[in-house]
């Protein structure tokens, strides 16, 4: 009865996995508008009522696709740091991660990233792989302060709102033991390394310069040197 069930349960993890890789198919193809139960459907040769068993709704599939690209984006950037041995070479591989990324699966980038999909809410399940993403980012930043790597960062004037944002996030990450002002630098580096992205991804930089890879390059360089990552070889 054993091998009989976990035949079964590993045919319905194939057609599963076949669902959603037919899913992301059309999402390349028409976008997540265009994105429908029937078709799908129809082009594995099933009936509508039979891939409801798998998923009940547009929206839980919708949502195990934003899973899954999360988690696909999350696991290239955690081998592209992994590349690299020094914080500031760490930062710059993921923001190079997220853009390689980006323009290899640009619709999947859009679904996490793009114009939010009409009469879709994610759910809670979206949140843990989603922020693995920018706590990989901050976890660069905050080790590269533990081992004397970043800049001490200035004293800064804040508002009290400011400084309530600071504490809420650095209770939020768990990084209680580094300075709230070299935090909130890292996330404003992380917002703007997915602005960069997006922007060149979706056409908006309109052909502004003749190589948006240099572009790109020297505005990470910019973004880790606002977060006070050290150069190489400095002390």
């Amino acid at each position: 009865m054993a091998a009989i069930r976990n035949a079964r349960e590993r045919a319905r993890s194939a057609l599963v996995d076949d669902i959603k890789a037919e899913a992301f198919r059309q999402l390349s193809e028409h976008g997540s508008t265009g994105l429908t139960i029937r078709a799908i459907a129809r082009e594995l040769g099933m009936v509508p009522s039979a891939l409801y068993r798998y998923f009940p709704s547009r929206e839980q599939l919708l949502t195990a696709m934003i899973i899954d690209s999360y988690s696909a984006l999350a696991d290239h950037l955690d081998a592209a740091a992994a590349t690299q041995e020094l914080h500031r070479d760490r930062w710059l591989a993921v923001c190079h991660g997220v853009r390689d990324w980006a323009f290899a699966r640009p619709h999947q980038y859009a679904l996490l990233y793009g114009t939010a999909v009409p009469g879709y809410q994610a759910p809670q399940d979206t949140i843990a792989p989603a922020v693995r993403i920018p706590l990989l980012l901050l976890g660069i930043a905050c080790d590269a302060w533990r081992a004397g790597q970043l800049t001490q960062p200035a004293d800064e004037p804040w508002s009290d709102e400011v400084a309530a944002n600071a504490t809420t996030l650095a209770r939020a990450t768990g990084f209680l033991d580094v300075p709230p002002s070299m935090l909130m630098r890292a996330v404003s580096a992380y917002t703007q390394l997915f602005g960069a992205v997006s922007m060149e991804l979706f056409g908006h930089l309109n052909s502004a310069f003749d190589n948006d890879t240099v572009f790109f390059n020297h505005s990470i360089t910019l973004l880790a040197d606002l977060v006070g990552f050290r150069c190489s070889g400095s002390s």
